[in-house]
């Protein structure tokens, strides 16, 4: 059923773009585009954000998008994260709006929000690996090792062989006591890298 929705979503959303969009229009909005990037290479985030702004469509889900990332890159965290959610409330089955979002968060310090965002990533899409890893990253951080364990393990349980995780479930596994577990996992991750300096130093933690 979730599907149904995001097709119906989407559709709508292209059918108001083409409506919407003439063609000197169209030109409009892609010179726009290709100067904010000419501007952006040359680190005037500001600048390539003000180009935008003279062809703004409060409707369009890419300018938003990409408003949201320009102003976070110029610092301007609350106008980005506004711009973000701009984008969400139009596609609210995207995860690229929703990482977008996570950025200017992030750097507001907003982390239990940050929080409520990645699980909504994994609502609709429970594999998803960077939203498993980073809410795994926030939870040892805060030194809540049994969450950081569910979303490391998730992790593990998708790339058995990724470094990444293995190293984080085997620190959270130290931190749990469970030296057993967290030896063969520093193994494994010594597999991948040898000379993982993490891997040897977790090892030589353990008697």
């Amino acid at each position: 059923m979730e599907n149904l929705n995001l097709s119906k979503t989407t559709l709508l959303w292209l059918l108001l773009s083409l409506v919407s969009l003439g063609n000197a229009q169209e030109s409009k909005l892609l010179s726009a585009f290709k100067k904010s990037y000419i501007l952006e290479k040359k680190g005037k985030f500001k600048k390539a954000a003000d180009v935008l702004k003279q062809v703004y469509d409060p409707q369009s889900y890419e300018i938003n998008l990409r408003l949201g990332w320009l102003n976070y890159e110029a610092g301007l965290f609350t106008e980005s994260a506004s711009h973000y959610q701009r984008a969400l409330n139009l596609l609210p089955y995207s995860e690229e709006a929703k990482f977008g979002l996570i950025y200017p968060k992030s750097a507001m310090g907003k982390w239990d929000e940050v929080i409520e965002i990645y699980k909504k990533i994994l609502e609709v899409h429970p594999q998803n690996t960077l939203a498993n890893y980073r809410l795994g990253l926030i939870f040892y951080g805060r030194k809540n090792y049994e969450k950081a364990l569910k979303y490391f393990q998730k992790l593990v349980d998708l790339y058995p062989f990724g470094h990444d995780g293995l190293i984080m479930l085997a620190w959270t596994n130290f931190q749990l006591g469970k030296y057993r577990e967290a030896k063969i996992l520093f193994q494994k991750a010594l597999l991948y890298n040898p000379d993982d300096s993490s891997a040897k130093d977790g090892l030589s933690r353990i008697k």
